[in-house]
């Protein structure tokens, strides 16, 4: 199924009553850009969610730097913007595609599959001169029932069988650029390298100045995987990996999961190997 939809569609249905928007802008240099740029113009009938403050949880000793947020707390504010289980949601960021992504996820993951990625996000609705508000919506609260979706999550223990060879149906691919992955430079996280065993994929290859590629390109990027195989997207911290995923869904790949905690999760065990 294809989660991605063009600006076109969301112009028609943007006033659906049916239909809820989510801006998710963010960025990891300026926590505080996001909301601000959100304050400024948004899509008229977008909610806000914030990486940090609404799509992620308190940092630990492991989870990562951005870890599963408080599924009771996400599902109020869900509930909040007029989002149930079966309510159509589109989620967009600024054109990056990870913030979107990671919502995209996240409802996935609580077991509402009508949520969708606006393809190029605010950057292509402004360049087709779409109309824009700064008016921030009130819906009447929703109630959301969740249905987890176990399938789509993958644990740090089964990310280590998979690294240790002990799982060869599986497979591990890094989401980061490649310097990161070859570990030649880590401006984040505290050590350099690689999860062992997995390959690299960086995820911003499959999109072109924000909009997502065809299908088929999809495809290709992925050419060498066995469709058959269940594969583990990660990245540093579980949020650029999430376009991986997305990519990975519309090429037809059906056997997905993400590793939320990602490499941030991995070296926090000190017995977890580093290629």
């Amino acid at each position: 199924m294809n989660y991605i939809i063009d600006k076109e569609w969301l112009l028609k249905n943007f006033k659906d009553p049916h239909v809820r928007i989510v801006d998710c802008s963010f960025s990891l240099a300026d926590p505080k850009k996001g909301r601000q740029e959100y304050d400024q113009n948004h899509i008229p009938g977008a909610s806000y969610f914030d990486l940090e403050k609404d799509l992620s949880g308190e940092i630990g000793e492991h989870g990562g730097r951005h870890p599963l947020p408080n599924l009771h707390e996400f599902i109020e504010k869900l509930e909040q913007a007029g989002i149930n289980e079966s309510t159509t949601v589109i989620a967009y960021d600024q054109g990056e595609g990870a913030f979107a992504a990671r919502f995209w996820w996240l409802l996935q993951y609580l077991g509402n599959e009508k949520v969708f990625v606006l393809d190029g996000g605010f950057k292509g609705w402004n360049e087709g001169d779409y109309p824009v508000t700064s008016e921030v919506p009130a819906f009447n609260k929703a109630a959301f029932k969740p249905n987890i979706n176990h399938d789509l999550l993958a644990s740090m223990e089964e990310v280590r069988s998979v690294s240790d060879g002990q799982d060869s149906n599986k497979i591990l691919i890094d989401s980061r650029e490649e310097r990161r992955y070859l570990g030649l430079e880590e401006p984040i996280d505290k050590k350099a390298g690689r999860i062992p065993g997995a390959i690299n994929k960086p995820w911003f290859e499959g999109l072109d100045a924000g909009f997502y590629k065809p299908a088929e390109v999809q495809k290709q990027r992925f050419s060498g995987i066995n469709p058959s195989n269940e594969i583990i997207v990660y990245c540093g911290s579980g949020v650029t990996a999430a376009p991986n995923y997305l990519a990975l869904k519309a090429a037809g790949f059906e056997k997905v999961k993400l590793y939320l905690g990602s490499f941030s999760d991995w070296i926090s065990y000190p017995e977890n190997k580093i290629e």
